[in-house]
């Protein structure tokens, strides 16, 4: 193997990031993994939009001519939406193309479905990039399963909100003018809804709760409340007591059913999210050997998610090199 052929679902932010990615550190891969990574085809949206693809690079707004690419291997997949999202994946999967995803929306409710059809057809389906931008938390947490239970994950899984509580902190802004901040400093969308309303941090838990408990709490049963009544005012009081707000997921088996819980909340400085500011994420995961252990980085942005991605592919190719260097031992 001496190049792996690859294709881009989205040239938005992520899709981007792993285009810059890949061209920035193709030296480091191809030592890595015996093979050049090579961008193939970049499916988009809007044929007339001006784009920094390379010449060669086949552009299209057609899945079918992504499919058609020869010798394709891996598809890295950023559109916004379930759909075509998961029917796109679906046909990859059936064609043996490796899969690895961002779509945390996709991925909260077809994730499982994806991993199924994945071992049945021998795809690796990677998707650490649906949950706390470039900290390896997935990967961590397959880690720690192979021995230890997870008895409960503590998480700040939006770095969106959490740079804007920091803000009306420090800075003393109002929420809309954090906002305004976040989306001018390229950490909040255009239309930032679903991170301030929590839904981004419920999908991610969502995709946490089936990894660590193999199964996921009633979507209805879930207590979810976003950041956009959080005032100043009730900042400046928490202030003056050494509080902080964070917005805060929480996941934990009670009595057989799954807990789960997305909402902001006041922490002292004894908590370990205390001091988590900006756009990074932090877990904590509580498990039966190990104890307590939390991960903390970046949670927003393109190269953090693109980091995530780029990593699931060389964990891909390398498991699948080393299982042809066994086979032909």
């Amino acid at each position: 193997m001496s190049r792996i052929k690859a294709a881009l679902l989205g040239y938005g932010t992520v899709g981007q990031g792993v285009y810059t990615a890949i061209k920035t550190h193709g030296q480091q891969l191809k030592k890595l993994l015996g093979a050049e990574v090579e961008i193939a085809g970049v499916l988009i949206k809007d044929p007339h939009k001006k784009r920094d693809i390379d010449p060669g690079i086949l552009i299209t707004t057609e899945f079918d001519d992504i499919l058609k690419i020869p010798d394709l291997q891996v598809i890295f997949e950023a559109i916004v939406g379930e759909e075509p999202s998961f029917s796109y994946l679906n046909r990859a999967i059936e064609n043996g193309i490796q899969v690895i995803t961002a779509n945390k929306v996709m991925f909260a409710r077809h994730g499982k479905a994806l991993l199924e059809k994945g071992r049945e057809h021998g795809v690796r389906v990677g998707y650490e990039a649906t949950t706390a931008g470039g900290v390896p938390i997935i990967r961590t947490l397959k880690q720690l399963l192979q021995v230890n239970q997870i008895e409960r994950i503590q998480g700040i899984l939006n770095g969106t909100c959490n740079f804007i509580l920091t803000e009306m902190r420090n800075r003393r802004l109002t929420f809309e003018d954090a906002l305004k901040l976040a989306q001018l400093s390229g950490f909040a969308e255009v239309d930032p809804t679903s991170d301030i309303s929590g839904k981004d941090a419920f999908c991610k838990t969502m995709i946490l709760s089936e990894l660590a408990f193999g199964r996921q709490p009633e979507w209805s049963d879930v207590e979810l409340e976003g950041i956009t009544d959080i005032t100043n005012d009730q900042v400046e009081e928490a202030r003056f007591l050494n509080l902080r707000y964070k917005h805060i997921a929480e996941i934990f088996e009670e009595e057989g059913v799954i807990r789960a819980t997305i909402r902001p909340v006041l922490l002292g400085e004894s908590h370990p999210f205390y001091s988590v500011e900006g756009v990074d994420n932090a877990i904590t995961v509580e498990t039966s050997l190990l104890g307590r252990v939390t991960l903390q980085g970046p949670g927003a942005g393109k190269l953090p998610t693109a980091s995530a991605m780029v990593e699931d592919l060389a964990d891909i190719f390398k498991t699948n090199r080393r299982e042809l260097q066994t086979v032909y031992k």
